[in-house]
């Protein structure tokens, strides 16, 4: 019998960590290391953490588990109320493998108020991982805006030269998408008279009100994926954000949108989903091809991959829209393979960027000479982003293509358009970057990964190939969940039971 609070411990075990680290005296090099070590220990803690609520889930199970309810605000009948399913667990173990990382590559890359990035970073994950477990509508509004104040720093002090303008646009943007929530959250509170996501879905509501709600709950998760035409934030964010902060903003911020419309939209408005679902389609279809195109022409390798996220993300919403468990397992491992490709190759452009100070695609060449390891990773993820069959980026794909042509078959040839764009964008970088000869001095006086870079990079690569060749383990914790959902938006399904 579960008595432990595991999931209370995991979401704010970074929170004691920033504790400590704050009370580190950063005067030296050797004070700032300190701050590193401790917010790099507690993040792989909280990660075994992670793996203990892992190995204690049972995936046969579609009911949350490792549940915890406490009194909260109890004027407004909420309680501090968390769990999680054969989703939410993904997203959870996801956040909490990838978070590490990122402090790991900052080790060297961030030389200023090292503290105070450290805090931030921990922060971040507690918001981010209490979003994932909230089964209560004000707990989960309170983490999913909370991230961006953590988020909003890291860009905004730690970034690039147009940081603020880059950090202001990222928090205006997703700010006014979530107090459209907010609203909806309010009026929904009021016609059902609960707060928890799970009762609230039991009540029956009339299909005009659906549909506004649906809209001010896509105005949120749209602009946090983020879906085409709100997507114009991501590129400026990414390209200023130091190489962790674009990592987690990639890997798991964009995740929070499609697990929005997972864990609200679809059971919460199911008569309205399948009313805006052709709009989705619309939406996904313009996002793969025109993002992918625009991908093409860029000179600024974190910008191609800020667009190729746009890109994959748009297979990820299509496929949540076909309410079929092919098409949702599919959303589910893009989500989680693409948490990991992406963020694999934004380490990769910072491997770059600390040594040659630049992004710039034409400043490159024959990297592969001076730097053959990091050559050999570096086709790892190209090959992850471009969808070669035995990577992880080709499981999902598939699943929502097959899916896709289930609803329309033309709607699976343009999706399929998207892959090939996919790879001509991933392997014209490669080629760019890596192939040919070394003519510029300072490519060729390059030095290959250092143990740091390999033991960021590493782990990646090795589940990017394990993820692609064997994806059962993470198909089978979502398969229970999913059918489920996808038995209840049937027509005819017993719809407000218990989700």
């Amino acid at each position: 019998m579960y008595v432990l609070p595991l999931l209370t411990v995991t979401i704010f075990l970074p929170l004691l960590g920033a504790l400590c680290v704050l009370s580190v005296n950063e005067k030296n090099e050797a004070a700032q290391n300190n701050a590193r070590a401790v917010a790099l220990l507690t993040s792989l803690t909280v990660f075994v953490m992670a793996c203990i609520d892992f190995i204690l889930f049972d995936p046969s199970q579609s009911d949350f588990q490792l549940v915890e309810r406490y009194p909260w605000l109890e004027s407004l009948g909420c309680d501090y109320h968390v769990g999680v399913d054969g989703i939410s667990v993904l997203f959870v173990v996801l956040t909490a493998f990838l978070v590490p990382l990122a402090i790991l590559s900052t080790w060297h890359a961030i030389k200023v108020r090292v503290k105070e990035c450290m805090i931030a970073f921990l922060l971040l994950e507690t918001t981010m991982l209490g979003a994932f477990c909230a089964l209560d509508f004000v707990l989960f509004y309170l983490f999913f805006e909370a991230v961006l104040i953590p988020m909003y720093l890291i860009i905004g002090i730690w970034g690039g030269e147009r940081r603020i303008y880059a950090s202001l646009k990222f928090f205006l943007y997703t700010l006014l998408g979530s107090i459209l929530m907010l609203t909806a959250i309010l009026v929904l509170y009021h016609h059902t008279g609960t707060s928890e996501i799970a009762m609230a879905a039991r009540h029956t509501l009339s299909f005009d009100l659906q549909k506004w709600l649906w809209l001010a709950f896509f105005a949120s998760f749209a602009v946090k994926i983020p879906m085409w035409p709100v997507h114009t934030w991501l590129p400026d964010a990414h390209v200023e954000a130091p190489t962790a902060g674009s990592v987690i903003l990639a890997s798991i911020l964009l995740k929070m949108g499609g697990y929005g419309f997972l864990r609200f939209s679809l059971p919460l408005f199911p008569d309205a989903s399948q009313f805006f679902a052709p709009l989705i389609f619309f939406l996904s279809m313009i996002a793969v091809v025109y993002t992918s195109l625009v991908a093409l022409v860029q000179k600024d390798m974190k910008k191609l991959i800020a667009y190729s996220s746009i890109a994959h993300m748009g297979f990820v919403t299509f496929g949540i829209f076909t309410f079929s468990s092919m098409g949702i397992q599919g959303a589910l491992f893009q989500m989680v393979s693409h948490g990991l490709v992406s963020g694999a190759l934004f380490l990769c452009v910072g491997v770059l960027y600390d040594r040659l100070h630049t992004r710039d695609i034409e400043r490159y060449g024959g990297v592969a000479h001076p730097m053959p390891q990091y050559a050999v990773l570096f086709m790892i993820f190209i090959l992850g982003t471009a969808g070669l069959p035995g990577t992880s980026g080709f499981v999902g794909e598939i699943l929502v293509m097959v899916a896709a042509f289930k609803v329309h078959g033309w709607m699976a040839l343009v999706l399929g358009s998207g892959m090939i764009l996919s790879a001509a964008y991933a392997l014209w970088l490669y080629r760019r970057v890596m192939l040919g000869k070394a003519e510029k001095l300072e490519v060729a006086k390059l030095n290959d990964l250092t143990l740091v870079e390999k033991l960021t990079l590493g782990p990646l690569a090795v589940l990017v190939l394990l993820s692609g060749i064997y994806p059962a383990p993470i198909l089978r914790v979502s398969e229970t969940t999913v059918e489920k959902w996808v038995g209840l938006l049937e027509p005819g399904g017993t719809r407000r039971g218990d989700l």
